[in-house]
């Protein structure tokens, strides 16, 4: 999951410092509408890019977590929690291994005042994959659609307007987690065209909070929704999200007390620096970020399987972790995190912990492949924060020392980045992953199956089957063993290398609170938990 950002000029500052006194900065005597919210203003700090604020129309941790704010789902993960607890709904249950029934809480509304019913959720699913924006999460949602990809028109029933009942097109164990999902947001029937993504200034939802402002790359202003009635009660009525072009001024927001709170991202270096602050309190949490680069199949060099084997035998893991991120990420020898069921080192036990520069070799010479071989690896220079081109580089410099490769680097902004490597600008590409819910499933059949969200082209019938066969699993212990299976495969075929696994850092001003507890592998930033004390 990903962002954008934008700097922040003295004049900017001015701007928002003038927004917080007008809209009430400082103790606010509005309760939110009911929402108990009276604690002050805020304001986050983040090098972030929202692709767009339409559930229809993002798929990165940016947008989502704004829309975590902004609508209500069917179901929601409690921080420090794995398993979703219902959030519009008051609950989501399996019939049988093919169909699932929720019941809506009474009452819901949205911002606008507009009822919540079920046939806004019937709505909202069908828009989605109906849209099926390539900047979308549709691909999440492919229990409802026929084999061609189509959304199937018995999916979804509504015999009243509080009951959904899903009908999926195969045993699926993840669907009630895939409900949590930001993809799976529900808005206003009434707002929404259900054919075309709707401005991110003009969005109405029923979440805690709701939009006030909207400047892409510059700041959002929201306000405590009170309409709100569900168990997601802000602590505090106003929150002000500041977006930064990069670390360096987020990084001297943090310092100087002009933000309270600063997550994604910060450099190592910056993160480093401001733990002898002693107004700035640098919080880790337990992270699933993961890190890695996508081969493009359709390529000339990503087509062949040596090529992507030589790769990986010479990608040196701890030298990126250590001169890349100065220490505060973990090499990943696999695309599913430690601590995740079935997690199995299959990189490392295939290729090594360390670079093996004569298997590299012997790969490519029993391929009959010519070296030095060319190879164009891109990278974003503002999504995933300001070390990606160290990383870029550091690989390059790696495969160009063997010998075996002639590699550049090339990059661009995320929302172009996005296009490129879909027009096959690249042989290799760095991406990102944030966990849409705690499963390793979400590791593996985004990422995977047919060419994975990004479409590279890989496509491998076994492992389409190996994914079908653990959705419709209900026992663990086999789950796990099936996941282990698919993780070989996947380190065998080489359709991406994985990089590292990091943490969840924020920093925080000294009067913040809920900040920590907010701070796990699900990577929601629970803005409505946070508050600020005078």
């Amino acid at each position: 999951m990903n962002r954008r950002r934008s700097l922040l000029a003295l004049v900017s500052t001015g701007v928002l410092t003038a927004s917080l006194a007008a809209c009430g900065g400082g103790s606010s005597d509005s309760n939110g509408g009911g929402s108990g919210a009276a604690n002050d203003a805020w304001i986050l700090g983040t090098t972030d890019t929202v692709t767009s604020l339409d559930p229809a129309g993002s798929y990165d941790t940016a947008s989502w977590n704004m829309q975590y704010s902004l609508y209500q789902q069917l179901m929601t993960v409690p921080a420090g929690e794995t398993q979703p607890v219902g959030d519009a709904a008051q609950s989501c249950e399996f019939n049988d291994p093919k169909t699932v029934t929720c019941k809506l809480q009474p009452g819901l509304k949205f911002s606008n005042g507009d009822d919540l019913t079920s046939s806004d959720v019937k709505f909202s699913f069908e828009r989605n994959l109906k849209i099926a924006d390539p900047n979308g999460a549709s691909v999440l949602l492919f229990q409802l659609t026929d084999k061609k990809g189509q959304l199937r028109s018995d999916a979804i029933d509504t015999p009243d307007d509080t009951t959904v009942v899903f009908h999926l097109n195969a045993p699926d164990q993840t669907f009630i987690q895939v409900l949590s999902g930001a993809a799976t947001s529900i808005v206003d029937e009434d707002v929404f065209p259900a054919d075309k993504l709707l401005g991110d200034s003009d969005i109405i939802g029923s979440g805690p909070y709701a939009l006030s402002q909207f400047k892409p790359g510059e700041q959002a202003v929201l306000e405590a929704n009170k309409n709100y009635s569900g168990d997601r009660k802000p602590q505090s009525s106003q929150v002000f999200v500041q977006y930064f072009k990069d670390s360096a001024p987020l990084k001297e927001a943090i310092d100087t007390g002009q933000i309270d709170v600063a997550w994604r991202t910060l450099s190592p270096t910056d993160l480093n620096d401001l733990k002898q602050n002693s107004d700035a309190q640098v919080i880790e949490g337990q992270g699933a970020e993961f890190r890695y680069w996508v081969w493009d199949f359709k390529s000339a060099v990503g087509k062949e399987a040596a090529v992507r084997q030589a790769v990986a035998y010479l990608i040196d893991r701890d030298a990126i972790a250590k001169n890349a991120y100065d220490g505060i990420v973990e090499p990943s020898y696999s695309i599913v995190p430690p601590g995740f069921q079935g997690h199995k080192d299959s990189f490392k036990e295939l290729y090594g912990a360390t670079p093996n520069l004569n298997a590299a070799k012997k790969v490519l010479s029993d391929a009959g492949v010519q070296t030095p071989v060319p190879l164009t690896i891109g990278y974003t220079t503002d999504h995933y924060g300001p070390n990606s081109v160290d990383e870029a580089t550091e690989l390059s410099n790696e495969l160009n020392d063997s010998g075996l490769f002639d590699s550049k680097t090339e990059s661009a902004e995320w929302e172009q980045y996005q296009t490129l490597y879909k027009q096959q600008a690249y042989d290799l590409w760095e991406m990102g992953w944030y966990p849409d819910f705690l499963d390793s499933d979400n590791y593996l059949s985004p990422l995977v199956r047919d060419g994975g969200f990004f479409a590279n082209g890989y496509s491998n019938p076994e492992v389409n089957k190996l994914l079908d066969s653990e959705l419709a699993d209900p026992n663990p212990s086999s789950r796990a063993a099936t996941f282990g299976k698919l993780q070989d495969l996947v380190a065998k075929d080489v359709p991406l290398v994985p990089s590292w696994i990091g943490k969840n850092i924020a920093v925080a001003g000294p009067n913040m609170q809920g900040v920590e507890e907010t701070l796990d592998p699900t990577y929601i930033f629970r803005l409505w938990e946070i508050s600020k004390s005078s």
